[in-house]
């Protein structure tokens, strides 16, 4: 079934997700986070000033997948589980979980002691409930596409009151991740939440919202019901809407506020007290090229397109330098399964040539669709082309546009010769490669279809071991390199501006959370 354009932005970069899309949340528990400044005590008090632009979308945990409502929800609310800036798991309100079944049942354990803000238990029963809601087709969660063909409606029970079992569809490794922090939607909350999350936020995270204006910005005060003794540390948060990253940059700068929550490098520079965090992620663009079509239905060439690109030329004009370099396969440095021995593909020229040759192509030429978020990556591309002897003519279309159509046939950016999308970042690798490149994925654009590579990826899922998760994730990574569906150069990263003469502890993720229950004062 193709999903709705409302479950696909929640994949693409810039709409949402937790690629460019903020989110601030409650900390896990450890040494670094829990040391103040110059490594002594964390100093209580302090209310930090955070500039976000304004919500596109109502501020709704459910729907959200903009930054700045995630940032207010994730103020107010709490996970079963953190994403670290590793990517490794730490237990939040879950203590623990364990695989049953071989990994097509999952059984999490509460942490005992916890309260929602106005005084009720945490238990199995809102947890079911949180995670029935997101499944739920008629609630409109932006979630659902996360957990398609991995969790149904329905798959959700609770074993006694601090046990919740979660019955997948098939076998996956990685389910934890969909319920963790890098699911931005998977807060939880009371059974009986109905919406107007503004009007009555109740939830178990670091702070309570004193006040919501749409135009302005939210106000939010310490939670004394936290689950974690001692935090926050700060007295309060001030959340203040601006209309540009300009404005912001000038209220950064002038002492106007402390921090940012979407910080665009490009823009927002380091100057005077102003410093810039930065972290390697798991967002990217994604070159992709239709394989059943010629020319790009002869391996070479599109092998030629990717050997043409200069990947460290791309990072510094399209990504301030922060992103790490990609190598055509859909495993981010940060995915722990990943190979670490395929050689980095690079600018070959000569090579380019070669593979033109051997394809039958004396003159390669070919249209680029794309959106504007990815004008730059547009340009540079065409630019690092052109110098390679190919000629591409950018077709650049609105998003409305590009994203529109019939998503079964015409849509733009699934049925072009070849595109660029922006994806925001997964926790998991699956959640690149199913839909992307197996022969049923429901997003695509290149038309590749690969049986031993659909085999790996159903492997890989219900991997047991990390070893055999690794033998398998090297075979997909050596098809995709190999085939070159997408040529997929850079792996985007993130980055914090924030003042630092004010507070510490204020950090870049690679999903772009922000711990302010573990900022001090500096």
């Amino acid at each position: 079934m193709i999903e709705s354009a409302f479950s696909r932005r929640t994949l693409l970069r810039g709409t949402g997700g937790i690629g460019l899309a903020a989110l601030l949340a409650a900390c896990g528990v450890d040494a670094e986070n829990t040391a103040g400044p110059a490594g002594g005590p964390p100093k209580s008090g302090g209310t930090l000033r955070v500039g976000t632009p304004v919500p596109p979308t109502a501020v709704d945990p459910v729907t959200m997948y903009d930054g700045s409502a995630i940032a207010i929800v994730q103020l107010v609310a709490d996970y079963l589980i953190w994403l670290e800036n590793d990517f490794s798991l730490t237990p939040r309100l879950a203590e623990k979980w364990a695989a049953e079944d071989g990994n097509k049942r999952w059984v999490f354990t509460l942490r005992a002691g916890v309260t929602f803000s106005d005084g009720t238990p945490l238990d199995a029963t809102a947890v079911k409930a949180s995670f029935d809601r997101l499944l739920d087709p008629a609630q409109d969660s932006a979630a659902l596409a996360a957990f398609k063909s991995v969790l149904s409606a329905g798959g959700v029970s609770t074993r006694d009151a601090s046990t919740v079992v979660f019955t997948l569809d098939r076998a996956f490794s990685d389910f934890p991740f969909l319920v963790s922090a890098g699911n931005y939607n998977a807060v939880i909350l009371k059974a009986d939440y109905a919406g107007a999350f503004t009007d009555h936020a109740i939830g178990t995270g670091p702070f309570l919202l004193g006040g919501y204006d749409p135009s302005t910005g939210a106000t939010f005060t310490r939670n004394p019901k936290y689950w974690q003794p001692g935090k926050p540390y700060l007295d309060g948060v001030e959340i203040k809407f601006y209309a540009d990253a300009q404005a912001e940059q000038l209220a950064l700068g002038s002492g106007e506020i402390d921090a940012l929550v979407i910080t665009d490098p490009s823009i927002i520079q380091e100057t005077g007290d102003v410093v810039l965090d930065k972290v390697p992620g798991t967002a990217m663009t994604a070159l992709t090229l239709r394989v059943d079509q010629a020319p790009f239905d002869r391996k070479e060439v599109r092998q030629a397109i990717a050997y043409a690109l200069d990947r460290p030329a791309l990072n510094e004009v399209v990504d301030a330098g922060i992103a790490q370099l990609g190598n055509d396969h859909l495993y981010a440095p940060l995915f722990a399964a990943g190979p670490k021995d395929i050689p980095q593909r690079a600018k070959d020229p000569a090579k380019v040539k070669e593979l033109l040759a051997a394809a039958g192509v004396g003159k390669l030429s070919f249209p680029l669709s794309f959106d504007p978020p990815s004008k730059n990556f547009a340009l540079a591309v065409q630019d690092q082309l052109r110098q390679a002897g190919i000629d591409v003519t950018l077709d650049q279309q609105t998003s409305k546009a590009f994203y529109g159509g019939d998503q079964a046939k015409d849509t733009p950016w699934l049925f072009t010769p070849a595109n660029l999308v922006g994806w925001a970042g997964r926790p998991a690798p699956s959640q690149f490669v199913r839909p992307m490149v197996t022969s049923d994925g429901v997003w695509n654009g290149a038309k590749y279809r690969n049986p031993r590579l659909d085999a790996a990826l159903v492997a890989y899922d219900g991997a047991t071991s990390d070893d055999e998760r690794k033998r398998q994730a090297k075979i997909i990574a050596d098809v995709l390199h190999e085939d070159v569906p997408v040529v997929l150069a850079l792996w985007n990263g993130a980055v914090r501006a924030y003042n630092k003469t004010r507070f510490t502890g204020i950090k870049a993720h690679p999903s772009s959370f922000v711990d302010f229950s573990a900022v001090s004062r500096a």
